[in-house]
């Protein structure tokens, strides 16, 4: 099993190309289920669930070619379709249960395993049954898997509400509304980017939606999709995670393709912290102001607040500034799992269910950490750069879902850390 050895001590400078967003194409390549002509995507990330969603799409009978050293995936759909997502594949991921919604819509009926991915809280399925029902959906759970079949062979449009603003939801939903017969609306609809990205992506393929970006989306259904070319979004997660490592270290880095539109509520506490963040005609460009940073309070939400999957990274930072941060948890259950790994490198930190609260140290310790989960591996990764001596940090096979090429990229900027593996 591989591990990552950081040696802290060194400042960054230099430029950081960003992928696209893993989670705007997990949800872009379903998008293929609904029309037989070709999807495009470009700009896409070099991912392990990239690869996965591949072989679940695949599996359903698509045809997926990967181009370009996978910055580009060509995928086309025109022959028949299986309707069966099975567990082996659907348990590696989160994501693999955005195959229901198109499925459904075009096949009128779909059985899909019920999915896996961190272990990062329940993250229940019921919000995007109970949206499917709405649309004329009948939905058995059976032996782990949703078996799903549209009354009459084909949705139709209804007005669902959202109880809270689930991005998997609005995705699932808003991908089978477009074939719906008549008008969805969703309500408490998701605002992320990676919404927009996805209503854009299907505007292209002649889907006719309004609002996405607001709490509130219409669909109007369509009889077809056709096919398109798209460019992913930017990977916002990525962008955040590498802003804050010349914040850790010193120095400044230019985070190639980056964007504030996309992270304004982190960019605010960056800014609260200590650290400038400018806009260049290349993204944006990190550097820590004088001094130690600030200690600031930070609380999760949907977009436009600040991203749950920034959290990790965000404590990690915080264990050496000067003064007290409060953290609070508002989007996952369990989302304070690497704190444990944190203290061994010397930071103080008091989790009391989903607040936690960072005493703030004048300088973390190099130790072996292990990472148990996407967001935690690379949170450790980054407090091993400012550590004093050696940290390794092993079960490293999380980060290869979210962040491609992670050791060349913080070499590139001159970090000291190594990919070690072991048979």
């Amino acid at each position: 099993m591989d591990s990552i050895l950081v040696k802290g001590g060194g400042a960054l400078n230099g430029q950081i190309p960003i992928a696209g967003a893993k989670n705007a194409c997990l949800a872009l390549m379903p998008a293929t289920l609904l029309s037989e002509e070709p999807l495009t995507l470009t700009n896409a990330p070099r991912l392990s669930d990239i690869r996965t969603m591949t072989e679940l799409l695949q599996s359903l009978g698509a045809e997926v070619t990967s181009m370009q050293d996978g910055k580009v995936i060509a995928m086309s759909c025109h022959g028949e379709i299986n309707t069966r997502a099975e567990y082996d594949i659907v348990r590696k991921m989160r994501a693999s249960n955005l195959v229901l919604g198109p499925l459904l819509a075009r096949e009128g009926h779909a059985e899909v395993s019920l999915p896996g991915g961190c272990a990062i809280g329940a993250r229940p399925m019921d919000i995007h049954t109970d949206g499917l029902a709405k649309m004329g959906a009948e939905i058995d759970l059976r032996d782990g898997y949703l078996y799903a079949k549209a009354a009459g062979g084909k949705l139709k449009g209804a007005v669902i509400d959202f109880p809270f603003a689930s991005v998997g939801a609005t995705e699932n939903i808003l991908m089978a509304a477009t074939l719906a017969k008549g008008t969805t609306v969703i309500n408490n609809a998701a605002r992320e980017p990676e919404i927009v990205d996805l209503a854009d992506c299907l505007r292209a393929m002649g889907a006719q939606i309004e609002g996405d970006g607001t709490s509130s989306i219409t669909i109007q259904g369509v009889d077809s999709l056709h096919g398109a070319t798209h460019q992913v979004v930017t990977d916002r997660i990525e962008l955040g995670t590498y802003m804050l490592a010349p914040a850790f270290c010193g120095g400044e880095v230019e985070l190639l393709g980056g964007r504030i539109d996309l992270l304004e509520a982190f960019c605010e506490k960056l800014d609260a912290a200590g650290i400038e963040v400018s806009e260049t005609d290349k993204g944006l460009k990190v550097a820590r102001r004088n001094g130690r940073i600030s200690a600031v309070d930070v609380t999760t939400e949907p977009f436009p607040g600040f991203p749950t999957d920034l959290q990790a990274q965000m404590m990690a930072l915080l264990c050496t500034a000067e003064g007290t941060s409060v953290l609070e948890e508002k989007i996952f259950e369990n989302r304070f799992m690497h704190a444990p790994e944190l203290i061994r490198m010397g930071a103080r930190i008091d989790v009391h269910g989903g607040t936690a609260t960072v005493h703030g140290v004048e300088k973390l310790k190099g130790a072996p950490v292990m990472a148990t989960d996407l967001r935690a591996s690379i949170s450790l990764i980054l407090a091993g750069l400012a550590a004093k001596g050696e940290t390794t940090v092993s079960r490293v096979y999380h980060l290869d879902r979210g962040y491609e090429h992670v050791v060349a990229k913080l070499r590139g900027v001159g970090a000291d850390i190594e990919r070690i593996s072991t048979k």
